[in-house]
């Protein structure tokens, strides 16, 4: 019997804020201008879903949603305020977990802004480990470098094994779920779901990996600039 064989793409597109200025000032933030609207569910509670770790510098999670309702929301990336010069991480800005009962590939990601994204995003593992060296995680894979895709887009970076379709946990090796669930519980301040556990994902094996970004603002960059933009992640999945 001869099998159709259908590649199916799903993009997801986050919106991003950063400002820069000669001062911090972590209560003052703008509003985003860009950013996606999800219509139908909540991103959190999505079949390809994106949750919240690391916080902010206002002690909120960095992956919040901007506006009230489920229906229709906004989900962002809010880093703040930073000076020239300034250099930050997020190890686990937010993580990505697949729903679907089938494997999804994650193939590349790529940040549009109009001026200077000034930064880094990785797809890694371990957590609350710095993605910059395959040495401290060597799960590591750099997909965006200061407005370069450094992963190629024809490949898969990193494969999320098939989910559960359920939203309130995730599972770091799929063939033994009793032992291997992770709630992610809500956030009522960020409105997102989220996880703070360390239990390190492996592709192919996990249903979810964690995106880390380096905001590194040169010296040279216009103070007081608003850098807004959208993050875009690529799927590709092969179903028989």
């Amino acid at each position: 019997m001869k099998h159709h064989h259908h590649i199916h793409k799903r993009l997801l597109l986050l919106g991003l804020l950063l400002m820069t200025g000669t001062m911090v000032v972590a209560t003052q933030f703008a509003v985003s201008r860009v950013g996606y609207d999800f219509t139908v569910v909540h991103p959190s509670n999505a079949d390809i879903r994106l949750i919240g770790s690391d916080n902010a510098s206002d002690d909120v999670r960095l992956l919040r949603v901007v506006g009230a309702n489920d229906t229709h929301v906004v989900l962002r990336l809010e880093f703040g305020n930073y000076s020239m010069g300034q250099e930050n991480y997020y190890s686990s800005a937010f993580a990505i977990v697949n729903e679907e009962n089938y494997p999804v590939n994650i193939t590349f990601i790529n940040v549009l802004s109009t001026n200077w994204t000034c930064m880094h995003i990785w797809l890694h593992g371990d957590r609350d480990k710095n993605a910059n060296t395959t040495t401290s995680d060597n799960t590591s894979v750099l997909m965006f470098a200061n407005g370069t895709i450094s992963h190629p887009g024809n490949t898969s970076a990193w494969t999320l094994a098939p989910g559960d379709r359920n939203a309130s946990t995730m599972c770091s090796n799929v063939t033994d779920r009793a032992n291997h669930t992770i709630p992610t519980p809500w956030d009522p301040t960020a409105h997102v779901r989220y996880s703070r556990n360390d239990t390190n994902a492996s592709s192919n094996t996990s249903d979810y990996v964690w995106v880390q970004v380096e905001i590194n603002v040169p010296d040279w960059i216009d103070a007081l600039n608003e850098h807004s933009g959208t993050l875009y992640i690529h799927f590709e999945a092969d179903r028989f």
